[in-house]
């Protein structure tokens, strides 16, 4: 029990129990002569357990006694499988005290011997201790090459709290670096890990509950012994009390067992109210956030197609007009009219032609983004997807808003190949990016004043491997608190009722999950930002 609540940790609970745990191991040895070998291997573990309970509170003079108290007893009575873990552990109270030499050398004695007896768990431990050394050193690279040994050493034994310790671990390494995707690829490990782990707090309430009553059924027992010794007259009517006595507290004990399975099961049902509700709202939320992607493709796809219909019907128009005035002509016999108006009609002619294949292309276009994504990637131009896209979200919220308008810049790298991607999937991640860049200039144009001029700049290149799409815009800028926040699912900065807080969180599944490829953001509040897409060549 003293160990558990170390694992808590609760230090002061541990260090409790363990200390009843000294109590009960003197007793044995003050009343037997010859002590089982299994019993010293018990006593060991209760010296290791008590160094460590004190190491961690950094009491370390008494963490240093019970080191060495642990090492002497081994040596005394030939137990040795703890060696390595104390020497360790001296290797991490060299560390507290800021040797860090010394605290290398003891972690590369217990790594050799933990190595030599394939013990993946206490190897694992060993890495951490490396780990958190070189951490408390500001050797931050160091830090996270020994934290993912310990977290592949944790995998390996299927050991979850080494795992959820190194993954907790890499997590703030990597976020004191700013390096989002792996801050976050780390956090949801740590939190499925620490989820999957029984709950420990029930567990010791019950173990609690268990090793008090048997503390006073030992008492009883006792005080039966004793009362039997001093009346023996009334030993019947003793034993028959006692009896009722320990009927009571077993009675009590079903009870209070009976009382904490109905509060685990319903807590359990209503763990799994909850998730359900949760689960249908993460869905409603989903789909709200569908809709409201297709409704912006939708306005900038009529906005788009409206263009070449009204140039085809104005065409058309003047076209039938032009015909009636070569009829006259015709009939009046004035061969030069009648040819400059067949000239007219044949350059009327070409234009209705351009823009009836114009109008084709965008409802050929709009059936193709309509389509489900397979899943299946091909060889795609990342330009011609780009200013598609760009057009599609401008025109979109034109036709909500008429008042606005944005200068549209592309610096489009017309050397890069293409690209191996999903281009439904790679659209949307464009559309979403674009859209949050003229809303972000959008709203700054409302309070800024007739001098500001929305910009949204877009550029593509290619480097170390990477095909590179930015996406940069001059509005309000994400300010710094919330842009770690930016890419998780369901947080939004948009105003209530505006925005899910999925778009960037969907992005960045797509993006990083579906094509192994980067996405961030570089930012400064009040002058605009820049999100960035890295996909593969490859």
């Amino acid at each position: 029990i003293g160990s558990t609540y170390i694992q808590m940790p609760d230090y002061a609970k541990a260090l409790q129990f363990l200390r009843l745990a000294q109590k009960g191991f003197a007793q044995y040895v003050s009343s037997h002569n010859d002590i089982p070998f299994n019993f010293h291997r018990i006593n060991v573990y209760i010296l290791n357990n008590l160094e460590e309970c004190f190491l961690f509170t950094n009491k370390l003079d008494s963490a240093a006694y019970y080191i060495k108290a642990g090492i002497k007893y081994e040596d005394a009575y030939h137990v040795d499988e703890l060696r390595p873990v104390f020497i360790a552990d001296m290797g991490v109270l060299e560390g507290k005290k800021g040797n860090k030499s010394a605290g290398l050398k003891y972690f590369d004695q217990a790594k050799k011997a933990w190595l030599a007896a394939n013990d993946l768990t206490n190897l694992g431990l060993v890495y951490f201790s490396y780990a958190r050394l070189y951490e408390d050193f500001h050797q931050t690279d160091s830090a996270i090459f020994y934290a993912q040994k310990a977290l592949s050493s944790g995998i390996e034994g299927n050991y979850l709290a080494d795992e959820a310790k190194a993954a907790k671990l890499l997590y703030q390494l990597y976020d004191e670096q700013h390096n989002i995707p792996l801050a976050y690829k780390y956090y949801k490990t740590a939190t499925q890990i620490n989820d999957s782990i029984v709950n420990k707090d029930k567990i010791m309430e019950l173990a609690s509950m268990d090793f008090e009553q048997k503390q006073h059924q030992d008492e009883l027992a006792a005080a039966k012994l004793a009362y039997q010794n001093t009346v023996r007259n009334y030993a019947f009517a003793a034993g028959l009390a006692v009896l009722a006595l320990l009927a009571l507290v077993f009675w009590r004990n079903a009870q209070h067992r009976k009382k904490a399975n109905d509060l685990l099961h319903e807590q359990k049902e209503e763990i799994e109210a909850t998730l359900e509700q949760l689960q249908a709202t993460q869905t409603q939320l989903i789909q709200s956030e569908k809709m409201a992607s297709l409704g912006e493709l939708t306005a900038g796809i009529a906005h788009e197609i409206q263009n070449p219909l009204n140039f085809v019907n104005n065409f058309s128009e003047v076209s039938v007009e032009l015909l009636g005035e070569l009829k006259e002509e015709a009939v009046a016999g004035r061969t030069e009219d009648v040819i400059a108006i067949a000239d007219d009609l044949s350059q009327n002619l070409e234009k209705i032609k351009h823009h009836g294949k114009r109008a084709d292309a965008i409802v050929k276009g709009m059936l193709q983004h309509s389509r489900t994504s397979s899943g299946h990637k091909e060889p795609t131009n990342i330009n011609a997807l780009a200013d598609e896209y760009l057009r599609l979200a401008y025109h979109g919220l034109r036709a909500k808003d008429k008042n606005f308008n944005a200068e549209l810049i592309t610096h489009f790298d017309e050397k890069l190949p293409k690209v191996n991607m999903v281009p439904q999937d790679i659209g949307r991640v464009l559309l979403n990016l674009f859209n949050n860049a003229f809303y972000a200039t959008q709203q700054k144009a409302k309070i800024a004043g007739a001098s500001y001029k929305p910009v949204v700049e877009v550029s593509t290149t290619r480097q170390d491997g990477f095909v590179i799409v930015s996406v940069r815009d001059n509005g309000n800028g994400v300010p710094e608190n919330i842009k770690d926040k930016i890419m998780q699912p369901f947080f939004t900065t948009k105003p209530t009722g505006e925005g899910t807080g999925l778009g960037l969180s969907l992005s960045y599944d797509i993006v990083v999950k579906g094509h192994d490829g980067r996405i961030g953001v570089e930012s400064k509040e009040g002058e605009g930002s820049e999100f960035i897409m890295q996909l593969p060549v490859n």
